[in-house]
């Protein structure tokens, strides 16, 4: 049996590590040269759809940073199809689809999904990792509702949500059985990628930072609070992060999660002074990754200084890691965090 390093899961448990653990989003490809000659041959949903070159792409920077933990290669949307949504991530725009929700009668046309016959080859790739190739936790992860309605009533990608926001408030009855829709399927989808292996989970409300708190409370909140209710019978950890959203964070910390994911708009120091007592995790500005190293150490410090203030701090991005960003800075700054964060805790007994 093959030893694990479990400092995340441990951190995500608020209890002390011997370093603090850190892993990147979108670390999985984008700015690795592999990732991109990949590219040119496979799109994300080939990929995908190959659990041996799939698994390939999500333990490259396993190897390459020596990150803490591994997140599964794949997108958001990719349970949609399975629930009768014609999507296609289009290269440089993201997820375009084709039949977009715009009313109650197209929420009810929505499929049940099934992850062992929509994707099974999701769950091939997730047992291949951790049943032969990784010695770190495998973090699995879906779309939140509100994120992947945004897409499906948009039809892609928006600057302002204005359609979603529009029928969130004038076909309540519409919007709620949509939410109640895309919950089933998020359960089911976890629940799978749990039994299959993974053993984390980090669920992404990325544009749930459009909302004001108020309709949060009244439109998400609920649904939220159903999901993370069953997905903690699964007893993994479990991570909530959006971007732009620090305005939500006393909404998240209420829900039954394990992690509070932070982006760069707000410190942890910050987020403590709210009255966020769980583990958090985050948030250096990924354009930092960009800038001098004295500029990155520095920032990198501080993030780790604060997490250290209180035992559970992930180290990552507040978004996830651009194209360009040299995979030599990643690597320099994951030994730097391990190596930092070692002495401190050391000196700190």
């Amino acid at each position: 049996m093959k030893t694990i390093n479990d400092t995340l899961l441990r951190a995500a448990r608020g209890e002390r590590t011997e370093h603090t653990p850190v892993w990147y989003m979108r670390q999985a490809g984008r700015s690795q040269p592999e990732y991109r000659e990949i590219k040119e041959k496979y799109s994300l949903e080939e990929i995908t759809m190959q659990p041996e070159l799939c698994a390939y792409v999500t333990r490259l920077p396993v190897e390459q940073y020596d990150v803490d933990a591994a997140i599964l290669y794949k997108d958001i949307v990719t349970p949609l199809p399975g629930m009768g949504v014609d999507v296609k991530i289009k290269a440089g725009i993201g997820p375009v689809i084709s039949n977009p929700i715009r009313s109650v009668q197209d929420v009810e046309k929505l499929r049940d999904f099934n992850a062992e016959e929509h994707t099974p080859y999701v769950l091939e790739t997730i047992k291949m990792l951790t049943q032969e190739q990784l010695n770190v936790p495998l973090i699995g992860f879906g779309g939140a509702p509100f994120t992947l309605a945004s897409y499906m009533i948009e039809g892609g990608p928006s600057r302002n949500y204005a359609k979603t926001k529009s029928f969130m408030v004038s076909e309540p009855q519409a919007w709620f059985a949509l939410m109640d829709k895309l919950a089933d399927m998020i359960i089911v989808d976890i629940t799978a990628q749990v039994n299959a292996g993974a053993k984390a989970i980090q669920i992404f409300d990325s544009w749930v930072g459009a909302l004001n708190v108020a309709d949060y409370r009244i439109y998400i909140k609920p649904v939220m609070t159903r999901i993370f209710s069953e997905l903690r019978k699964l007893n993994v950890p479990l991570i909530q992060f959006g971007v732009g959203a620090s305005h939500l964070v006393n909404e998240w910390h209420d829900l039954p999660i394990d992690v509070v994911g932070l982006d760069w708009r707000l410190s942890i120091q910050e987020a403590r002074a709210k009255g966020i007592t769980k583990p958090v995790q985050g948030n250096l500005d990924p354009t930092m990754l960009l800038a001098s190293w004295d500029v990155l150490e520095a920032r990198a410090k501080e993030i780790i200084d604060q997490g250290l203030e209180t035992p559970g701090h992930i180290f990552n991005l507040g978004h996830g890691v651009f194209p360009d960003v040299d995979p030599a800075v990643l690597k320099r700054l994951t030994t730097f965090i391990h190596e930092y964060s070692r002495e401190q805790i050391a000196k700190r007994g």
